[in-house]
């Protein structure tokens, strides 16, 4: 029997313990990788605080993972092994990222171009998953023709959009208000290029004006300055296009920063929200509010995530997706813990943290 090294969430509202437990086996459709990156999200935290989303304790947790296959389940997945991969992990003891090895599902799993390192790919699948989610998901999101798909790309040419957030990681609070002065959230970056896909114009962000120019390098074509009230934003929005906004993507989601995007919607138009939302559907004009889940491995997103790891890896490759900063922790798994809290804290400064799962 092989052994690894794994961080475990001891119980309901406990703490991380690291210990050994047996390196799973490969099934059909799976590979078997040795993790070198693994990104920190902010439902990682969330699980510990909050003691919801997970039932069976002791629990790994991590969904993003990039590193190197080791073995191939028994079935053609169109993988070798030797081969770099990243991946998005499952709410499964055996398929988590906070441990040395991993199985992955192959269809949400791609290959590591090579102008990515492991700690670029590992910043990218739950953020992707969530931004491709609430878009495209009929059943989480907006319901839009994604860009992979025949006549897919460019189809909103013409049409505005409204992405919301300067946040460091989106959706947490307290102190996180500080970190929005810091750096853009990841998600919030990956709609602004998924938007760019789809052929969206103009692609107004809400952000701080230190990031204008690193916005409008990924696809924004206009930056409303986040540091203005309300009102005046609106104000803002409304001289840029005198077209409908029948999207709106808010990455923060702050209650403030969701009514500024609700009321900037045309009637019947859809804001799509990553926590439980601040403002109600019943306030007029047929708008709605759509609270979208990024996970891939729901069913209702499988195939259309899997229609997007079908092309993430050549979209890498080819710079079409570009992935936001991020921050080595030190001590591996050891470290995981320390990351954790600075993100419930302080959001983290804007980057995005990953950690080594191989080092001691």
């Amino acid at each position: 029997m092989q052994l690894q090294k794994a961080l475990f969430l001891e119980s309901k509202k406990g703490r991380f313990v690291e210990r050994q437990r047996e390196i799973p086996a490969p099934g059909a459709g799976q590979l078997l990788v040795k993790i070198y990156a693994t990104a920190l999200n902010n439902i990682d935290w969330k699980i510990q605080q909050s003691g919801a989303h997970v039932d069976v304790y002791p629990a790994i947790l991590g969904s993003d993972i990039a590193g190197e296959v080791v073995e191939v389940g028994h079935e053609d997945t169109g993988f070798t092994k030797g081969q770099r991969v990243f991946a998005c992990g499952n709410r499964v003891n055996d398929q988590a990222g906070f441990q040395q090895y991993t199985l992955t599902t192959s269809v949400f799993t791609a290959g590591i171009p090579a102008n990515l390192t492991y700690d670029q790919a590992a910043t990218l699948p739950l953020t992707l998953n969530t931004a491709a989610v609430g878009l495209y998901s009929n059943t989480f999101g907006a319901g839009l023709v994604p860009p992979w798909t025949e006549f897919g790309k460019d189809k909103y040419s013409g049409k505005p959009i409204l992405v919301s957030g300067a946040s460091s990681s989106v959706g947490s609070y307290g102190k996180e208000r500080q970190a929005c002065e810091v750096g853009v959230g990841i998600k919030f970056i990956t709609v602004i290029q998924l938007a760019r896909c789809s052929g969206f114009s103009p692609i107004i962000a809400i952000a701080s004006e230190t990031h204008e120019g690193n916005l409008k390098s990924l696809g924004a074509t206009h930056v409303v300055n986040r540091r203005l009230s309300s009102e005046e934003q609106k104000k803002v929005i409304a001289s840029i296009t005198t077209a409908p906004i029948d999207i709106a993507y808010d990455a923060v989601a702050f209650p403030e920063t969701q009514r500024v995007a609700f009321d900037a919607l045309a009637p019947n138009g859809t804001l799509v929200v990553t926590v439980q939302p601040a403002v109600e559907e019943d306030q007029g004009k047929g708008r709605k509010v759509v609270v979208t889940r990024g996970t891939p491995h729901a069913p209702p997103n499988k195939a259309l995530c899997q229609g997007l790891w079908g092309v993430l890896g050549q979209w890498l490759a080819d710079e079409i997706i570009k992935p936001g900063p991020f921050e080595v922790l030190p001590n591996g798994l050891h470290g995981i813990p320390e990351g954790l809290r600075r993100m419930r804290e302080d959001g983290a400064g804007g980057v995005k943290l990953v950690a080594h799962p191989q080092q001691e």
